[in-house]
C-alpha cells in the first residue's frame, strides 16, 4: 500500500505562509548544496498532490517543472475545471476518494506538499501516513497555519530530529496504526 508523505517548512510557531501565502522567510535557511535531503525524499514518490494555491505559487517563483518534471503525476486539488497540462490534472473532485483511488494503485508513495487547505482536509480523515516538518527559526505571529483547528486527535511514532547549521530542525514521525 502506498503511503502519504507531508513534507514541509514552517516556522516555529506553526505558520507555512505570511500573510498574503509569502514564503519569503524560507529564504532565511537557503544555503547553497543544502537541500535538507529534498531530492532523496522525492526519489522515492512517483505522485504529487498539491493545493492550487500552493501550485500557482511555485509556478510563478520556480516554474512548473519543479512539479511535473514528466517523472511524476501532479493533482492540483481546485474548485475550479482546467484542462490537464502534461501530467498535471486539475482535480475537482472529492479528495478523499482521489486518495483512496492512489493508495490502492501500484507506484511509488504520493507526497502532499500543500497547501493547509489539502493537508487539513487530509488530516480529518487520517490520510497522513508520514510527516517530515522541517522548523525555520523564525516566529512569524501570523499568516496560515499549518495545522488548523477541528480535525481529530492523531497519535504520531517518532522516526528522527536532524538539525542544521543553519538552524533548521527537521522532525520525522509517521502515523501510528
Amino acid at each position: 500500500m502506498r503511503k502519504i508523505s507531508l513534507f514541509i517548512a514552517a516556522s516555529l510557531d506553526g505558520y507555512i505562509a505570511k500573510p498574503n501565502d509569502d514564503l519569503s522567510f524560507l529564504k532565511i535557511v537557503e544555503k547553497e548544496g543544502e537541500d535538507y535531503g529534498y531530492a532523496k525524499f522525492t526519489d522515492t514518490i512517483d505522485t504529487l498532490i498539491i493545493g492550487r494555491k500552493t501550485y500557482d505559487y511555485v509556478l510563478k517563483e520556480i516554474g512548473p517543472s519543479h512539479y511535473d518534471n514528466g517523472q511524476r503525476d501532479v493533482y492540483v486539488i481546485t474548485r475550479t475545471e482546467r484542462p490537464p497540462v502534461g501530467r498535471t490534472t486539475f482535480y475537482t473532485g472529492d479528495l478523499t476518494k482521489l486518495v483512496a483511488r492512489l493508495k490502492s494503485e501500484k507506484g511509488k508513495d504520493i507526497y502532499c506538499d500543500g497547501g493547509a487547505e489539502v493537508i487539513n482536509e487530509l488530516l480529518k480523515h487520517d490520510l497522513i501516513d508520514e510527516f517530515i516538518i522541517s522548523i525555520i527559526p523564525i516566529l512569524l505571529g501570523n499568516g496560515t497555519r499549518l495545522f488548523k483547528d477541528g480535525r481529530p486527535e492523531q497519535t504520531l511514532e517518532f522516526i528522527t530530529a536532524k538539525t542544521f547549521e543553519t538552524g533548521l530542525t527537521q522532525l520525522h514521525y509517521k502515523r501510528k496504526k
